[in-house]
């Protein structure tokens, strides 16, 4: 039963797909096994994540990005993460009612699934959720984050290209340069740009893009000074060498107005011209290797972490709480005889 659900997610079944993600969400136990058989035809989508403050629009901008890749004949998958209720702990999982122009579309696949705790902007799942839309076979995958706005940096860790969404009017200047979001942007959009104030919240994005990325500058590359962005931003320098190059990816800052569809074609053209940039410089490759790392080592710190607290008794674990909490024992010293234990 298991081989032939991964081999149905293989032909493009969309039941297929969405049984074998809800399996993966509830930790079914044939979950991991349908994911290995998966996992050789994997590699080959494009991966755009989608992230940003409450508010900005995140929802529309993908609808309208997908409506875009359709017309492409490109086929395209969504995530869309939502938050979990801290209280009630559950998930509205809405973001499919703005989406409802894709709705009946066999070349657009949409799933909204609950972040269940998880930090970073993203759900526990996702990574693994990625794996099944790439094998059945989707040209694009948007992942839309939660929209927890600065400490939203994980999906930086999971997508090719991070487009960061901002809008006029929901912060002063300093929102633009909070730590974290300059530095996982690959493109800026200012959604909402029909606003008054749309124009400074371009001009603040810049200014502070060009203290990092100056359009035109000059490194010392294998001995030699070379200059780097110069009147094409996006444009590789080749090397004396034939099998050398020099490439820089300065951030572009676009202005859209999602409900209309204003600014979608220049969003379309960078996204398109980052994953060359990606492709041709090396990155994408680098990119991916980290990001399998990454998991690598995250899902090995899970597994060390349920052996090793499976090896001490529960009530000896308690007890050592229990100093902790009535302070007569630091969480530093509450980890060492854990571990003391342990091991």
């Amino acid at each position: 039963m298991t081989e032939q659900l991964a081999q149905k997610v293989l032909t493009g079944n969309r039941r297929a797909v969405a049984r074998l993600i809800t399996r993966i969400e509830n930790n079914h136990p044939h979950a991991k096994t349908d994911l290995a058989t998966l996992y050789p035809h994997t590699g080959k989508s494009h991966l755009v994540g989608v992230t940003g403050s409450p508010g900005t629009g995140k929802s529309s901008l993908v609808n309208k990005l997908a409506k875009a890749c359709r017309q492409k004949d490109k086929t395209i998958a969504i995530l869309a993460i939502d938050p979990t209720s801290p209280f009630s702990g559950g998930a509205i999982l809405g973001d499919r009612i703005r989406m409802n122009e894709l709705v009946g579309d066999k070349g657009a696949y949409i799933r909204s699934m609950a972040s269940r705790g998880s930090l970073g902007g993203l759900a526990a799942a996702t990574d693994d959720a990625i794996k099944v839309l790439d094998a059945a076979g989707f040209d694009v995958i948007f992942i839309e984050t939660v929209g927890a706005g600065q400490s939203e940096v994980e999906i930086v860790k999971t997508a090719h290209t991070v487009i960061v969404v901002e809008a006029p009017g929901l912060g002063d200047d300093v929102q633009a340069i909070k730590a974290g979001i300059l530095e996982i942007a690959d493109i800026f959009v200012v959604n909402k740009a029909d606003r008054n104030s749309a124009g400074r919240a371009v001009a603040s994005l810049k200014m502070m893009l060009e203290l990092g990325h100056p359009t035109s500058r000059v490194i010392m590359h294998h001995g030699q000074m070379m200059q780097v962005g110069s009147d094409h931003p996006h444009k590789v320098q080749p090397c004396d060498s034939a099998d050398e190059q020099v490439s820089t990816w300065l951030i572009p800052v676009l202005k859209t107005v999602a409900l209309t569809g204003k600014g979608i074609d220049e969003v379309m053209t960078a996204i398109d011209q980052h994953y060359q940039h990606l492709q041709h410089s090396g990155e994408l490759a680098e990119r991916n290797r980290n990001r399998l790392r990454d998991e690598v080592r995250s899902t090995l710190q899970l597994k060390l972490m349920r052996r090793f607290l499976a090896k001490i008794p529960s009530d000896d674990i308690s007890a050592i709480m229990s100093e902790v909490i009535n302070r007569r024992l630091s969480p530093y010293n509450a980890v060492q005889q854990i571990l003391d234990k342990g091991f």
